[in-house]
C-alpha cells in the first residue's frame, strides 16, 4: 500500500500508530500555538494587503471541498461586479519564478493541480507564489483585482486576512481529531472559534450552522473537453472511477450515490498519474474529478471524463463575504 494512502486509514483512527505519534503531535501543537502568537503580537510581521483578502481554507490535511468553494465565491463576486483574483502556494508545481501567472493553458505540472483547475474553471487572475504576500501584492500593483481570494491560506499568518472561512467535514472536524502526524490537523480544533466562518460539509453540524454540498453534474470528455453527458449515461454498464484527492471516498460515495456501479481506484493527493494509471484491460469508461483530468488530459483516451461539480451553499456564507467587503469598501 502507498504510504500516503496508509497514513490516510490511519488518520481516521485513534488506533497504535496514532497513540504512538501522540507525543509528537502535541509538540507539533505548541510550536503552532507559539507560532500564531508570535503573529498575533507583533514579533512576526503579518503584512496588509490594500485590497479585501478572504482566505478559504482548512484545518486538516487533505480535502473538504475548499478549493470548489473558492472557484464558487469568486463566481458570486464576479457576478455581483467585483474583481476577484485567486492567489495559492502551487503545490506540487514546478514554475521556474514567483510569482507565476497562470491561465487555462499553463500545464498542471508547473503550477500544481489545483491552480490549474482554478484557472480552467474561472477567467479571473490566478497567482501562485509559496510567499502569498509576494503574490497578493504583485496583483494590486497591477491592478488586476479589487478582492483577493486565497485557496488554503488558513496558515499561512504573514499574509492579512480581512475574513477566515474554513471548512470541515464532521463534528470532529477531520479524521481522528488529532494533530500532525498522530492525525490529519493542522491545527488544534480550538482554532475554529477564531474563524469568522465556519462550513461544515455534514448538514446539522453540532458546530457550525453553514453547510456545503458538492454536486456532481455532466461529464466531459477528456480528450474532447465540448463533450458532455449527464451522470445518467453511465448507468448502463460498471465504470472505473479515478480519485486522486485528499478525500477519495466522498467522490465514490458521490458517484455510487448518483446510481453508478464503480470500480474504484485510489490515489495518494497530488499524484502524478501516467498513461498506465488510467488505462485497464477492458472497453469500460473511467471517471475522475476535475483536479484528476486538469493532469491526465494530455494523454487520455476517449474512455476517460471529468466529473464537474457544482457548490450548493448556504445564503449565509456569500452574505458573510459580501458584507466584509462592503464593511472594508466603505470604511476607504
Amino acid at each position: 500500500m502507498n504510504l500516503s494512502i496508509w497514513l490516510q486509514s490511519q488518520w481516521q483512527k485513534r488506533g497504535i500508530y496514532a497513540w504512538l505519534m501522540l507525543p509528537v503531535s502535541l509538540l507539533y501543537c505548541v510550536v503552532m500555538s507559539l507560532r500564531r502568537e508570535a503573529y498575533e503580537s507583533g514579533l512576526l510581521k503579518t503584512h496588509k494587503i490594500a485590497v479585501p483578502v478572504i482566505v478559504v481554507g482548512n484545518l486538516s490535511v487533505g480535502g473538504t471541498g475548499k478549493t470548489p468553494l473558492v472557484i464558487w465565491i469568486a463566481r458570486q463576486l464576479a457576478r455581483k461586479g467585483l474583481k476577484p483574483a485567486v492567489i495559492s502556494r502551487g503545490y506540487g508545481g514546478r514554475a521556474k519564478e514567483y510569482p507565476m501567472p497562470v491561465d487555462a493553458e499553463t500545464p498542471a505540472a508547473i503550477s500544481g493541480d489545483e491552480p490549474a483547475m482554478i484557472a480552467r474553471s474561472l477567467g479571473c487572475p490566478v497567482v501562485i507564489d509559496p510567499d502569498r504576500v509576494g503574490a497578493a501584492n504583485w496583483l494590486v500593483e497591477r491592478n488586476l483585482c479589487d478582492v483577493i481570494i486565497s485557496d488554503d491560506g488558513l496558515q499561512h499568518l504573514a499574509l492579512g486576512r480581512d475574513l477566515e472561512l474554513a471548512v470541515i467535514t464532521s463534528d470532529r472536524v477531520a479524521g481522528n481529531g488529532f494533530c500532525l502526524p498522530a492525525g490529519p490537523l493542522r491545527e488544534s480544533a480550538h482554532r475554529l472559534k477564531s474563524v469568522d466562518v465556519v462550513i461544515s460539509r455534514k448538514r446539522g453540524s453540532e458546530l457550525t450552522s453553514h453547510y456545503m454540498d458538492l454536486i456532481p453534474g455532466e461529464c466531459a470528455r477528456l480528450d474532447n473537453p465540448a463533450m458532455r453527458l449527464p451522470l445518467s449515461a453511465f448507468w448502463k454498464s460498471p465504470v472505473h472511477a479515478i480519485a486522486g484527492i485528499g478525500n477519495p471516498e466522498a467522490f465514490f460515495e458521490s458517484l455510487t450515490t448518483a446510481g453508478l456501479e464503480i470500480i474504484p481506484h485510489s490515489f495518494p493527493d497530488h499524484y502524478d498519474y501516467t498513461p498506465v494509471d488510467i488505462s485497464f484491460d477492458d472497453d469500460l469508461q473511467v471517471l475522475m474529478t476535475e483536479k484528476d483530468a486538469v493532469k491526465c488530459s494530455d494523454f487520455a483516451n476517449r474512455h476517460c471524463w471529468a466529473v464537474t461539480v457544482s457548490v450548493e451553499g448556504d445564503e449565509g456564507i456569500l452574505e458573510a463575504v459580501m458584507k466584509k467587503i462592503t464593511e472594508i469598501n466603505d470604511n476607504g
